[in-house]
């Protein structure tokens, strides 16, 4: 297919920086930016614990005439300041999506942004489609860091229009196609620490049932182990911070939640979402160690925090979850909400034991010095901590809201 030139200005010294993950989609994108634009275009990769070949990587970025490839490890910061924070405001999009996409591109937005100040880049570029979520969760991104920088999207401009656009292009500079297990190109897949998702292709249509050779770190509950496993999960502040007693770092401590958790069938969930853009898009989202974090943290809150605050952080749930995937990751409303969520969080101290057994979750035991719960006062055995004859005033006052 004959591609449209790019005019660009000629300009000594100008820079790109590129969100690259050196697969397909930004290996194409790359060259087609080198193609367009008189520029250096920098590779960068964030490290959020996706699946990562650095060598793949490097010597993709090399082939394609590339002098500078960055591949920088924030997986902690992802964890720690991004993860987490979701966690605490039980983000759960549409009632099913742990927003596990959606968090991780405002941590790689700043990431581009802080490459491209420090090698004095005059432009950023993304690999996000035209139709989903992820170029706007890019772009605001970049504009609360520099509302300067000049954005190239390349699925808004270009004449690649389809995937066998790509796969035909890609076929002509000579960039390697990867292959899925059936040994057709694959499917649109992002993976990062928290989560893998994956779409296209059959998915696209609702009809199809998912295919079990698409998952990739989750057994089915069918092949999970006959016995069921238990994890403590140690909370301080709010946060997940060790396993069975047992200190972590947030990366190592969420990376063994996955296994655990994968291993057991859990934290797969097949949905169609509606997109910011207005469309509803179709997917396959495996959040195993997320899946587990999420009914822990509900779990400890429960014997740590008071009614009204729980009720309240409940009331503005579904907005947070909105505001992280539309992309709003750093706006005013979103810290708002957060310190909302935050208030009371040096409150929420203890632990919570799960048992585990083929895709289902089962709280064993909550675990905490709070005082918020009380058993002398929720005692069917009688006591003298409670006025019983109150009661029938409380009911009396409202009664009057039914008239």
């Amino acid at each position: 297919m004959k591609q449209k030139k790019v005019v660009a200005k000629k300009k000594q010294n100008r820079k790109i920086v590129l969100a690259y993950s050196g697969g397909l989609d930004t290996s194409i994108i790359l060259k087609w930016l080198q193609e367009n634009f008189n520029a250096e275009v920098i590779a960068y990769t964030a490290n959020i614990g996706q699946e990562l070949d650095k060598n793949k990587i490097i010597r993709n970025a090399k082939r394609l005439g590339v002098k500078k490839v960055i591949i920088e490890n924030l997986q902690n910061e992802f964890v720690r300041d991004y993860v987490f924070p979701m966690i605490r405001g039980h983000a759960i999009y549409e009632g099913v999506y742990l927003l596990g996409t959606s968090i991780a591109r405002p941590l790689i937005a700043k990431a581009q942004i802080k490459i491209a100040k420090k090698f004095r880049a005059y432009a950023v570029s993304h690999g996000a489609t035209g139709k989903g979520n992820d170029q706007v969760r890019f772009e605001l991104g970049y504009h609360f860091f520099d509302r300067k920088i000049k954005i190239i999207a390349p699925w808004r401009i270009w004449n690649l229009n389809s995937r066998s656009d790509l796969i035909e292009y890609a076929k002509k500079n000579k960039i390697p196609i990867p292959k899925d297990k059936k040994g057709e190109p694959p499917f649109s897949i992002d993976d990062n620490l928290f989560h893998t998702s994956t779409e296209g292709k059959i998915l696209e249509n609702p009809r199809n049932t998912a295919p079990e050779y698409i998952f990739q770190r989750s057994n089915s509950p069918e092949k999970a182990p006959n016995k069921p496993a238990y994890v403590t999960i140690n909370f301080n502040k709010s946060d997940p911070t060790g396993l069975n007693g047992k200190k972590l770092s947030p990366f190592k401590l969420l990376g063994k939640l996955n296994h655990i958790a994968g291993k057991n069938g859990i934290g797969r969930v097949d949905l169609v979402e509606n997109r910011f853009l207005g469309l509803k898009s179709r997917g396959v989202y495996e959040t195993p160690g997320g899946t587990l974090l999420m009914v822990a943290h509900r779990a400890i809150e429960s014997v740590t925090l008071d009614k009204s605050t729980m009720h309240l952080k409940e009331n503005i749930m579904f907005r947070y979850a909105e505001l992280i995937y539309n992309g709003f990751w750093f706006s005013k409303e979103r810290f708002k909400l957060q310190k909302i969520i935050d208030t009371k969080k040096n409150k929420v101290n203890g632990s919570v034991k799960l048992k585990l057994y083929k895709g289902n979750i089962t709280i064993i035991s909550r675990n905490t010095k709070s005082k918020a719960y009380s058993v002398k006062n929720v005692s069917f055995e009688e006591n003298k901590s409670f006025n019983k004859k109150s009661v029938e005033k409380f009911i009396n006052f409202h009664k009057k809201k039914l008239r």
